[in-house]
């Protein structure tokens, strides 16, 4: 092995609360983990302003200051935390490897997969101003829903998540506008049913967002065309939500992990982390398509350092057996 090859015991790939919470995990059980944080340092827990519904917060804390907690709570218990993110692995072999950066070569007993997903938005610039300032713009009506509470709100979308979220904002909102870019929904027939059925959701088929309007600091608007006719309005709102889809932050792994059609690894035993590949395991967002929830992150992160532990100690186990043959 190359002097410049650096072996690791457990390697954890993001930072957001499932790879922290396996990071404190794998650190209790002296698994010595190394973190790297990624692209975006703490996940998508950082783009929101406040968090009222992660356990042990009575008074709420914004995902940036809770995403730090997090982190200094790992490095107590002496987890190894790195700037960088990971560009390439092969586990294809015996030992899972991983470059850094394009540069760095890691050789792992066990990697721990926390990459998340990353939400998808219009992409206009106003949208994302308001995202940034964190004045009105989401990407998730449950984290973010009850800041509207009697506000009128838009949400962009037509599949069976658009509907849930906005049959979700309908019970905390004065009215609920939802933008259909076609002329019919993508979601199953139940859900647009539950949506066109319920009083306060008001349903723009033939309709996008052409931009996000605002104060300078908070939205107090949009303006909608419809891409039929042409016609412009102006609806006034303070709160925009976006349910286009999510998209996981998987793609280095395709070749040797098993996905799904929309990208998400799959769990090779359900109700584990572990993944078609020994001693590679999965936490967070990027396998979750369905809760997508900081404290499910958490928890699977707990699963995955566990799964981990588990893994290297049978295999401690087994080698340990097979070399007594000799003595």
């Amino acid at each position: 092995m190359s002097d410049t090859i650096e072996k690791v015991k457990c390697l954890i790939i993001g930072s957001g609360p499932a790879g922290y919470t396996a990071a404190i995990y794998a650190a209790r059980a002296n698994m010595k983990p190394v973190l790297y944080q990624g692209t975006q340092p703490g996940g998508q827990l950082t783009t929101t302003n406040e968090v009222e519904n992660f356990p042990g917060y009575p008074d709420g804390i914004t995902g940036p200051e809770m995403m730090m907690e997090l982190q200094k709570q790992a490095e107590r218990f002496e987890t190894d935390v790195r700037n960088g993110w990971i560009t390439k692995v092969d586990f294809s072999g015996d030992v899972h490897k991983v470059w850094v950066n394009d540069v760095k070569e890691i050789h792992c007993d066990t990697v721990i997969i926390s990459t998340g997903a990353s939400a998808k938005y219009l992409g206009l610039e106003s949208e994302q101003k308001y995202l940034k300032l964190g004045g009105g713009v989401s990407a998730c009506a449950v984290c973010d829903g009850f800041f509207y509470r009697n506000h009128e709100v838009v949400i962009v979308g037509a599949g069976d998540s658009a509907c849930e979220e906005a049959h979700y904002l309908s019970k905390l909102c004065k009215k609920v506008t939802m933008l259909v870019r076609r002329d019919e929904f993508r979601a199953s027939k139940i859900m647009a049913a539950r949506v066109a059925n319920t009083e306060n959701i008001e349903i723009l088929f033939n309709t996008e967002t052409d931009e996000v309007l605002g104060d300078g600091q908070v939205v107090t608007g949009v303006r909608v065309v419809n891409n039929k006719t042409n016609e412009k309005q102006e609806i006034p709102i303070t709160g925009f939500f976006v349910a286009i889809g999510h998209k996981p932050n998987t793609d280095i792994f395709k070749d040797y992990l098993d996905l799904d059609d929309t990208g998400y690894i799959i769990n090779a035993v359900p109700g584990t982390s572990k993944t078609n590949v020994d001693g590679v395991f999965v936490s967070g967002d990027a396998a979750d398509h369905v809760y997508r929830q900081a404290i499910t992150a958490a928890g699977t992160g707990c699963m995955a350092a566990l799964d981990a532990e588990r893994y290297l100690a049978a295999k401690d186990a087994t080698f340990e057996v097979s070399t007594s043959n000799y003595n």
